[in-house]
């Protein structure tokens, strides 16, 4: 019997070890939703996982795998961009920036235009 190596991941930075990944994720999920009782229900409406599964992916015992990863990224950002930097393809995070900046930049818009309308209707 040979021993289990375990496939690991490439990133830039080398391989990505399975204890790397879980710890992406942990924390990932740490930083979006903390570690309280509601976090781990979060996680549940999330993906329909059972509370300690949950528990587990938020204290980095294990990782979360294929669909459950799949539901967790399309809720949280933080595990997004987490798979997408060990992926070693952290542009494609910045979609959804570039829509941020664009909503802002048309409010900074709208608001600048009322100001020149009120300041062209008070100098008449």
């Amino acid at each position: 019997m040979f021993p289990k190596t375990g496939k690991g991941f490439q990133n830039e930075g080398g391989r990505l070890t399975e204890a790397a990944y879980i710890a992406a994720i942990s924390e990932a999920l740490r930083t979006e939703i903390g570690t309280g009782v509601g976090a781990s229900k979060q996680i549940q409406r999330w993906t329909e996982a059972s509370d300690r599964t949950a528990r587990n992916w938020l204290s980095g015992n294990v990782g979360p795998s294929g669909h459950h990863l799949v539901r967790l990224a399309r809720e949280s950002d933080a595990v997004l961009s987490a798979v997408l930097t060990m992926a070693a393809r952290p542009e494609l995070g910045l979609a959804n920036d570039l829509h941020a900046v664009e909503v802002a930049l048309a409010k900074a818009s709208g608001a600048f235009e009322v100001l020149r309308r009120r300041r062209a209707l008070g100098t008449r």
